[in-house]
């Protein structure tokens, strides 16, 4: 066997390695969609952090923020629920990556397609644009530029990289780019053309291409992180404005002593900001400017009132301690949070815009990016501290929890109550109106269900024989809690010891110590309330109203 080459431009040293390749045609081919991909990878990195860029300078949501909304809207109920419970406060983040792993995935098919038909590439770039500009809820300046700027970012990464994308040996000829080979197998030769796309210089090329544009979308995806993490004006205005509510005075939040923290070991009293969870529909929290920003009062009322932060900020102010509970919280979960809230009493409002409580029967609220939820009228008027909130723990409401402006009501789960970057409140009647998440399958009322878990020891922890303690913290908004027990194994029910009840708004730190013996034991928690009523055993799921059932460890204690 002979072999006879024409090298079009190539070295020989190329064609052996080519000619030679023991790696065979299955490596070959995983080899022909690796720079594909590395292609779709930095269309979908490069187009995002853009199209990111110019949304955070315009203050509105980019392309991928925009598809996210959508998908968000529209998942089915039983996946959110899903989503919820597995990814907890980190689905919108998980929801994020998925959306540009589907765009590098699809970019990767166009970048191997392009090598023999080019206008792929444009057709695709165009779809994503309208994929992007279609679920804008509204198409303005901003949009506009955003998605101009994740067409642009797109087309440089295809427009640099696409030269050195391998193409089928049939679909080229002799030339710079191709090596042919004759191998004279008897009775007759049989030509072979191969594209040079593996040589190393083309390779280094590739390399260096493809990672000066990694750092570019790496830059210009930390600045637009950076402007988005920045504290805006709007924030900054409101620090200077934010109103100090003297010690002792009636409107100052309740003192926590000392003995709340029963020195146990678990979660503080306070929840950190920082810490605090974070359950919505907004895939990035609106930014909100307070020269926009207005808050209506209107619906079945005598006299319509319309707010500016300022005049909100001339209202009587109050600051109260209150245990927020997302509905999707499983038994023992902790999609829950206890803060110092500083805000408007929501009574004072509606007496001031005159209900007529025979027809405005539910309190409707719809919050800056359209989210809706809605509570009984007369739960705002029995007396519990419900407020249009502008504080949390001794600050302006963070962009993530609801600046300017959020609504805060003890003793109803969040999904019903809860609405933050607050715009309108509409007094309407019961059945004009269903919150978000009502026709998806949860309940309309959504009154806090009385709960306990265990925060030590975990879950699967290893113990030592002797005194272990057990503690942890129990809520019953605007009921508060009168005991919490615990049993280990199939035992008794034994009083756990209580920290101070601040307020009945709020949770209670409750601890028990433990003479533990080696083996294998199972912890339960129960808590009653100040109504005697005491947590069911029953396991129920969180859908349509809220978990129920005793929270329960299981702990190895060592001989």
């Amino acid at each position: 066997m002979t072999t006879t080459v024409e090298s079009g431009g190539a070295a020989t040293g190329d064609v052996a390695e080519v000619a030679h390749d023991p790696a065979g045609p299955e490596h070959r081919r995983g080899r022909d969609w690796a720079r594909p991909f590395g292609v779709g990878a930095l269309v979908a990195g490069a187009s995002t952090a853009a199209g990111s860029l110019v949304a955070a300078i315009a203050s509105v949501d980019s392309p991928v923020a925009s598809v996210a909304g959508v998908v968000i809207d529209n998942v089915p109920n039983p996946i959110r629920r899903w989503a919820i419970r597995t990814f907890g406060t980190h689905d919108k983040f998980v929801l994020g990556i998925g959306i540009l792993v589907v765009v590098a995935v699809v970019a990767t098919v166009v970048a191997r397609a392009a090598a023999t038909r080019r206008w792929v590439v444009l057709t695709a770039i165009v779809g994503f644009a309208a994929v992007g500009l279609g679920a804008a809820e509204r198409i303005g300046p901003g949009v506009l530029l955003s998605a101009f700027a994740s067409v642009v970012a797109a087309w440089v990464v295809f427009a640099v990289l696409l030269p050195h994308l391998p193409r089928p040996a049939s679909s080229v000829g002799p030339g710079p780019d191709t090596v042919t080979f004759s191998i004279d197998v008897a009775p007759a030769a049989v030509p072979m053309v191969v594209h040079r796309w593996d040589a190393a210089v083309d390779r280094r090329e590739f390399t260096l291409k493809a990672g000066a544009l990694w750092a570019g979308t790496a830059i210009v995806g930390s600045v637009a992180a950076a402007i988005n993490r920045a504290e805006s004006a709007s924030v900054t205005r409101a620090r200077a404005q934010f109103p100090e509510i003297p010690p002792g005075s009636p409107d100052a939040a309740p003192t926590v002593p000392g003995a709340a923290s029963v020195g146990n070991g678990a979660v503080p009293y306070i929840t950190p900001t920082k810490d605090f969870y974070r359950i919505d529909t907004a895939f990035l929290a609106p930014r909100v400017s307070l020269d926009d920003w207005r808050l209506e009062i209107t619906g079945a009322v005598d006299r319509p009132l319309t707010l500016t932060y300022d005049e909100l900020l001339d209202r009587h102010i109050v600051e109260r301690i209150v245990t927020l509970a997302c509905v999707s919280n499983t038994v023992g979960g902790e999609l829950v949070g206890n803060a110092t809230f500083l805000g408007v009493p929501l009574a004072e409002l509606l007496d001031e815009v005159g209900v007529d409580t025979a027809v405005g029967t539910q309190v409707a609220m719809t919050s800056v990016d359209g989210w809706t939820c809605g509570f009984p009228t007369e739960l705002a008027l029995d007396g519990r501290d419900a407020m249009v909130a502008i504080g949390m723990n001794g600050e302006p409401l963070t962009v993530e929890h609801g600046f300017p402006a959020r609504m805060v009501v003890p003793g109803l789960y969040g999904y019903v109550s809860a609405t933050k970057w607050l715009q309108r409140i509409e007094l309407v009647g019961w059945e004009e109106f269903d919150g978000y998440w009502v026709p998806l399958g949860w309940s309309k009322e959504g009154p806090i269900k009385t709960q306990s878990r265990i925060d030590v020891p975990r879950s699967g922890a290893d113990v030592p024989a002797g005194p272990v303690v057990i503690a942890g913290v129990a809520w019953a908004q605007h009921r508060g809690i009168a005991k919490v027990e615990v049993r280990v194994d199939d035992g008794v029910w034994v009083d756990a010891d209580l920290g101070d009840e601040v307020t009945v708004d709020a949770w209670r730190q409750w601890i028990h110590r433990w003479d533990a013996e080696p083996g294998e034991h199972r912890i339960s928690v129960r808590a009653t309330d100040h109504d005697g009523e005491t947590q069911t055993a029953e396991r129920s799921a969180p859908a349509p109203d809220g978990a129920t059932g005793h929270h329960t460890i299981v702990v190895r204690v060592a001989p």
